[in-house]
């Protein structure tokens, strides 16, 4: 008897070894991610030793698009690619994603975001800017706008991050119990201590996919291209420690709302299962004079799923009429005249 157990105990490790030996994934370099994602508008600038990746299209008024958790600056390239006839559009790698890489130093907080989007706009030496983001890059939108207010100019908050949680109308289950951030799956995963290091080399493709199909409202929408871009750019050398770290560490907000004086538009995808529609409606309440814009054909990424439709919403925003026709062009109204 003790020798079935014991080969049935054997049995068991050797499977699981060979499982997780099936979804074992090496780091890319990167000199493959830089090769295959890097476009010719990008440009690398060093900020206090770190290489940080940006996307700098079109000429005009300086517009910051800033993404959020997982992602990257191509979560960007429909609205930098409409936007750029008007505006100088400058979407950004954040540490810990995409080309730009780790941080040594692990500033991976939303205030440290904040801070290098600053030295950013002193390098480029631009005196004010129009501020996006979606999600964390929301949230650092916001912390950008409350440490230098006289220098934004706009906000623009997709389905954003760090609405005052005293604002918020708690959102009930089934149960009628509130949920709590670790029920989004990738979450609850890098806070196990034996799935998070299992996750550093055993990163397997069906689990990006399944937070993609979260993300996302209309699953039809999630092609396989971006699906390998968002795969191959969280193997990228350092990255995937980095998510495991930023998760982990303190978000370290510091947004006065009081000073959110700017014209501020809030957009959110309806069917939002990370962030919920009430958060939408709380910075809405709590931003003076800002204006909800509510897509009833999209989750948590608008800019991803409904790009035309979000990006004509932006651009009316800043003074830019698009027409649905899109042969008959686009007309713009400028606001200085």
């Amino acid at each position: 008897m003790l020798k079935k157990i014991l080969k049935v105990v054997l049995f068991l490790i050797l499977a699981i070894v060979f499982f997780l030996m099936t979804l074992y994934r090496p780091d890319l370099t990167p000199d493959y991610i830089e090769g295959k994602y890097e476009t010719p508008e990008s440009i690398f600038l060093d900020i206090d030793g770190q290489k940080v990746h940006l996307r700098l299209v079109g000429e005009g008024e300086p517009v910051f698009l800033i993404h959020g958790s997982f992602s990257s600056l191509h979560t960007w390239d429909v609205w930098q690619k409409e936007m750029s006839p008007y505006f100088l559009t400058i979407s950004i790698d954040l540490p810990g994603h995409g080309l730009t890489g780790p941080s040594e130093e692990k500033r991976y907080s939303v205030k440290d975001y904040s801070i290098l989007i600053q030295k950013i706009t002193d390098k480029l030496d631009l005196e004010s800017f129009h501020l996006a983001g979606n999600s964390m890059g929301g949230a650092v939108a916001m912390q950008v706008a409350s440490d230098n207010p006289s220098m934004v100019r706009s906000l623009n908050l997709v389905n954003s991050a760090s609405a005052p949680r005293k604002a918020v109308e708690p959102r009930k289950l089934e149960n009628g119990e509130e949920p709590k951030r670790d029920e989004i799956f990738i979450f609850k995963l890098a806070r196990n201590p034996v799935f998070s290091k299992l996750l550093l080399k055993c990163t397997p493709k069906f689990l990006f996919k399944m937070n993609m199909e979260q993300v996302y409202f209309d699953q039809e929408k999630i092609s396989e291209e971006v699906l390998d871009r968002y795969y191959e750019l969280m193997l990228r050398e350092g990255n995937r420690q980095a998510t495991l770290d930023r998760l982990l560490g303190a978000r370290g907000a510091d947004i006065d709302f009081e000073k959110l004086r700017m014209p501020t538009l809030i957009t959110w995808g309806k069917h939002d299962n990370w962030i919920p529609l009430s958060n939408g409606r709380a910075l809405e309440e709590t931003i003076p004079g800002s204006k909800l814009k509510v897509f009833e054909n999209a989750g948590h990424v608008p800019m991803e799923e409904i790009p035309t439709e979000s990006v004509a919403e932006y651009l009316a925003f800043l003074g830019v009429e698009v027409r649905n026709d899109y042969f008959s062009g686009p007309q713009l109204i400028s606001s200085n005249e």
